[in-house]
């Protein structure tokens, strides 16, 4: 996260000047879930992309939920969804013969009981051993005569099957459409505070405040997956360690004063502006669900800020 800070420094602060040296409190805006390595994982994060700010002027707001739904989250229709989703997912790993004899093993080697690795938790510890080059876990009560190809550490192997199964489990969702429905209602409080905020910069209408010009949630895996899948981003694959999804905001060319007024008055402030979708640095903008279809090669080669907000 210190590296994805200083990358985005890089093409926001030093080539687009977003937030001067001396920036308002409001213009950044900060929210993390209540784990405290979401809150690590933020700081780390802008560490890297504005180094040796005032940590006095900072903010940092709490979501409650992993979804970030704020005061929007009760919704039965979505927990339908996703309770049908994860009967179907139980039923894919009851059987996988390979993943449950992996499970057994390594709850054996940990010392703890299967049905608390039933689900895909090893793999947040794992990932950060396997990406920082780490030895996996070993049992605490092995000896020095206990050979580790006998079950006393955790292996590659073991880590290969669940990302495996991962990958396996995402080909299935896809086809059984269950997962997509529970995004949609899942990721709209999220996406819908989102699009809000850049048309209330879009129109100028601050009354009175100062908008926030750079918006950074630190989440999980379980955030970002639906987020993606609502998008229609679903070939992108289940998140990898330290993610990340951008939404920018771009103003077209720039218009004469007097054209921006007339333009204001008869509400086109629409027309000049544009957003663009970015997953690990990676321009998706026209993967989008709600940009697909429109035409690229135009004169004006960007997404329409209008797609978005109607979608």
């Amino acid at each position: 996260h210190l590296k994805n800070g200083d990358h985005l420094r890089q093409a926001y602060i030093k080539r687009h000047n977003l937030l001067a040296a001396d920036w308002s409190p409001r213009q950044l805006w900060v929210e993390t879930t209540g784990k405290s390595r979401t809150l690590q994982s933020g700081l780390a994060f802008l560490f890297g992309f504005l180094p040796r700010f005032d940590w006095s002027r900072l903010t940092v707001r709490q979501q409650w939920s992993t979804l970030f739904c704020g005061t929007s989250c009760d919704c039965p229709a979505r927990n339908r969804y996703l309770d049908q989703e994860q009967r179907r997912q139980y039923r894919q790993r009851t059987a996988d013969t390979e993943l449950e004899r992996t499970y057994v093993t390594m709850a054996k080697t940990l010392g703890v009981a299967t049905k608390t690795l039933r689900a895909a938790n090893p793999v947040d510890a794992l990932l950060c051993h396997f990406c920082h080059g780490l030895p996996f876990p070993c049992s605490s009560t092995q000896t020095t005569l206990k050979a580790p190809d006998e079950g006393a550490c955790l292996t590659l192997q073991h880590f290969a099957v669940i990302r495996r199964q991962q990958k396996d489990d995402e080909l299935e969702r896809r086809g059984a459409g269950l997962y997509r429905r529970y995004a949609v209602l899942a990721a709209h409080p999220y996406l819908n505070r989102t699009a809000m905020r850049m048309e209330r910069i879009a129109r100028g209408s601050r009354k009175g405040k100062e908008e926030a010009v750079f918006a950074l949630a630190s989440a999980h895996d379980v955030t970002m997956a639906p987020l993606l899948s609502a998008l229609g981003l679903e070939g992108a694959g289940f998140p990898k360690f330290a993610a990340r999804l951008v939404f920018e905001l771009w103003n077209g060319p720039e218009l004469k004063n007097e054209e921006r007024k007339s333009d204001k008055k008869r509400g086109k402030w629409l027309e000049n502006m544009f957003i663009r979708v970015l997953y690990n640095g990676e321009d998706l903008t026209f993967d989008t669900a709600f940009c697909r279809d429109h035409n690229r090669h135009s004169a004006q080669p960007l997404c329409p800020l209008g797609n978005f907000l109607s979608f």
